[in-house]
């Protein structure tokens, strides 16, 4: 039996562990919370996690289209860079998933063909990583743009209550070109 016949064999219990072990890097109340309730509406980071991992792990298994996988990984990385997590825990739900998949190849055997293709498998985990890692910067890039630019607006906003600043008038250099007083006009 090839690794891939294996994942897909045993892909829904890697999956529910893979799940289990994502929600625990959350405290326990929202962990609870993420499990428990099952309406995507009320619940999108849970219904997110369960349906992306799944993805992310067909992918994984059987690469086929890395816009997919990078559109999963978006999705999950999105939440996780909102979150204030540390770029190390944002990304380490993907290195929860060698571990699972190294217990459920143990389970199956010493097989040589296996553990060879293991080692392609830790590979494409580790570009899954990597592609990770560029959209959590882009997310984290424009979260902390959107910040700046609300702290610039909260600042103006507060010097103009205050009147230390004022909107300058605009100048329309067309309309006042053929103005004979125009510092610009007179010779």
């Amino acid at each position: 039996m090839t690794l891939e016949e294996l994942l897909l064999q045993k892909r829904d219990a890697i999956k529910a562990r893979w799940l289990q072990a994502v929600l625990e890097s959350y405290p326990p109340d929202s962990r609870r919370f993420f499990k428990k309730q099952k309406d995507q509406f009320a619940n999108p980071v849970g219904h997110a996690f369960s349906t992306e991992l799944e993805n992310l792990l067909q992918e994984i298994i059987e690469p086929s289209d890395p816009e997919r996988l990078r559109a999963s990984l978006d999705r999950i990385v999105r939440i996780r860079a909102v979150q204030e997590f540390a770029p190390s825990q944002g990304l380490s739900f993907l290195f929860l998933l060698k571990p699972i998949v190294r217990e459920v190849v143990t389970d199956a055997g010493r097989d040589e063909d296996l553990q060879r293709e293991m080692e392609a498998l830790s590979t494409r985990i580790d570009g899954a990583v990597l592609a990770a890692l560029d959209v959590y910067m882009t997310c984290r890039e424009k979260l902390y743009i959107l910040r700046a630019d609300q702290m610039k607006n909260q600042v103006s906003a507060l010097l103009r209550r205050a009147g230390l600043i004022s909107e300058v008038p605009s100048w329309d250099a067309a309309s006042e070109e053929g103005s004979e007083n125009h510092p610009l006009n007179s010779t």
